[in-house]
C-alpha cells in the first residue's frame, strides 16, 4: 500500500525522470487520495492519451526500479481478452495501471475531458500533469473495471458526496454504450442495483439508464 503523501512524492521523482513533459488522467484509488476519501491505495490507476506519453512514463518508472508485472490475478478473465487491457508494473507494495486511449473498451469521453475534478502539475525536470477524474467518472470507471473492493471504494464515495449527481453517470454510460462499450450500461445498472442495499437512489435515475438502453 501507499500513502497520499507517498503518491506525491513518487510523482515528483517520476517527473525528474522524465524527457519530455506529458500528461495523464488519474481515476480509481489515485483520484480517491487526491479527493481524500483514501489514505492509501494499492494501486495507482493512469490512463494516456498517447502511447508515446505511457512509453515515456513507463521509461521513468523503471528507473526507479519499477518492473513488469502480469494482470491476470487482478482482473477478471474477460477483462484480459480485451485489446485495451492495462500494462501494469510493481515495486515492493506499489502497483501501477497504465492504459492508453481508451479503459478496455471505455473511451475517453468529451466530458472526462471537460470536468475536470483538479489538475496537479508536478514540475521537475520536466512536467507531469495529473487531470483526476470527477468523482461520477471515478464511480462509472470502478462499475466496469470490477476489482477487489470496488464496490467498497464506490460506496465510499456515494456516502460521503451528498451532492453525487447519479443522472451524470448514467449519462456517461449511455455515451459509452452508443460509442462502442456494449457493457457500459450493464454494468452501471448492475452497480447501481447493489448500491441500492445500502443508499437511496431515486428510481427516476434507473429510468434513465433503461432509457439508454433503447437509444443506441
Amino acid at each position: 500500500m501507499i500513502t497520499a503523501k507517498d503518491q506525491l512524492d513518487l510523482f515528483r521523482l517520476i517527473a525528474k525522470n522524465l524527457s519530455k513533459d506529458i500528461e495523464c488522467y488519474a481515476f480509481g484509488g489515485t483520484a480517491m487520495m487526491f479527493y481524500g476519501y483514501n489514505d492509501e491505495t494499492k494501486d495507482i490507476d493512469l490512463l494516456f492519451e498517447k502511447e508515446e506519453d505511457r512509453q515515456e512514463f513507463v521509461k521513468a518508472i523503471e528507473k526507479l526500479g519499477f518492473e513488469k508485472s502480469d494482470p491476470i490475478r487482478i482482473f477478471i478473465p474477460e477483462k484480459l481478452r480485451e485489446k485495451n487491457r492495462p500494462v501494469m508494473y510493481n515495486r515492493e507494495e506499489a502497483r501501477f495501471d497504465l492504459f492508453v486511449k481508451q479503459i478496455f473498451k471505455t473511451l475517453i469521453s468529451p466530458k472526462m475531458q471537460e470536468d475536470l475534478y483538479a489538475v496537479h502539475e508536478f514540475k521537475e525536470n520536466k512536467n507531469l500533469v495529473v487531470k483526476v477524474l470527477r468523482k461520477e467518472h471515478i464511480v462509472f470507471l470502478k462499475a466496469i473495471t470490477e476489482r477487489d473492493k470496488d464496490l467498497e471504494d464506490i460506496l465510499t464515495i456515494v456516502k460521503k458526496e451528498k451532492t453525487f449527481d447519479w443522472g451524470y453517470l448514467v449519462k456517461e454510460a449511455a455515451w459509452q454504450h452508443r460509442h462502442g462499450d456494449k457493457w457500459a450500461l450493464l454494468d452501471t445498472e448492475k452497480t447501481m442495483k447493489e448500491l441500492k442495499k445500502y443508499v437511496f437512489i431515486p428510481e427516476q435515475y434507473f429510468r434513465m439508464l433503461y432509457k439508454g438502453f433503447k437509444n443506441k
